[in-house]
């Protein structure tokens, strides 16, 4: 299920934490989206940021000094309890996207070239809104800590059978030439503080454009972490949209 399209590439994301279903809805609740995104974006405008946020996510240009794992085109600080899961795409051998995990819940982050002249998260977010409806989930659009943001739930098999829904939260910050995509799964959907946790560490990332000629929507390159202490790497396989990352490295 491809979700964001990135020029030459081609790439899927979602959350990759522990799974979470509910019995599934009637059909009238796939239907249900929240249309009006251009209101939202005026009423988070004027909206006064949470206190819980520092200023970024920053540019590199503008980072304060802070200890961080370098990942080529994201910097991610370090945190004790956080474990990092690397997505590596096994043909090709790519880095897809970083995972971050915290106490059963994840943050799955990636990073895309965007146009200087305008943002790319409406765009996208409409995209998104449209696939997830178009598979029989839901999507709906809110105000959050960053501005609108989509709650969807894509439906999948039990193991009995019956159809559930798997909840996730996508979060959009436009930058300067670039765009930050971030993924929430687990308990943090349903536990402020614990989403509190993950935005705090959202806003504390760091985007590396770098100066090269790049493709709007295409993926900032990835790295895997460097030799530094307490980063072990392990084998990863394919990634499948929608199940956790394979490729662990335990922060902290």
């Amino acid at each position: 299920m491809a979700l964001f399209s990135r020029g030459r590439r081609k790439n899927a994301g979602a959350g990759h934490d522990d799974e979470t279903t509910t019995d599934a809805v009637d059909a009238t609740d796939s239907e249900r989206t929240v249309e009006d995104d251009s209101a939202d974006s005026a009423g988070n405008a004027s909206a006064k940021r949470p206190s819980h946020l520092e200023p970024g996510p920053y540019d590199q240009a503008d980072a304060p000094d802070e200890d961080r794992i370098d990942l080529g085109g994201l910097q991610v600080p370090t945190i004790d309890g956080m474990e990092l899961r690397m997505e590596v795409d096994q043909r090709t051998g790519t880095v897809t996207g970083a995972n971050l995990v915290i106490a059963g819940s994840s943050l799955q982050v990636q990073a895309f070239a965007a146009p200087k002249s305008r943002g790319l998260w409406e765009e996208v977010r409409t995209s998104l809104r449209d696939s997830v409806v178009k598979q029989g989930g839901t999507a709906e659009t809110r105000s959050g800590a960053f501005g609108p943001e989509l709650i969807t739930r894509l439906p999948v098999k039990r193991a009995d059978g019956r159809t559930g829904y798997r909840p996730a939260r996508f979060i959009g910050v436009d930058g300067p030439r670039w765009f930050l995509r971030a993924i929430l799964t687990g308990p943090a959907l349903s536990d402020k503080e614990k989403a509190r946790r993950f935005e705090t560490l959202l806003s504390r990332l760091v985007v590396v454009r770098g100066s090269d000629a790049m493709a709007p929507q295409e993926l900032i390159p990835l790295v895997l972490p460097g030799k530094r202490p307490g980063l072990i790497p392990q084998k990863a396989a394919l990634i499948d949209p929608l199940e956790r990352g394979p490729e662990i490295t335990e922060i902290g």
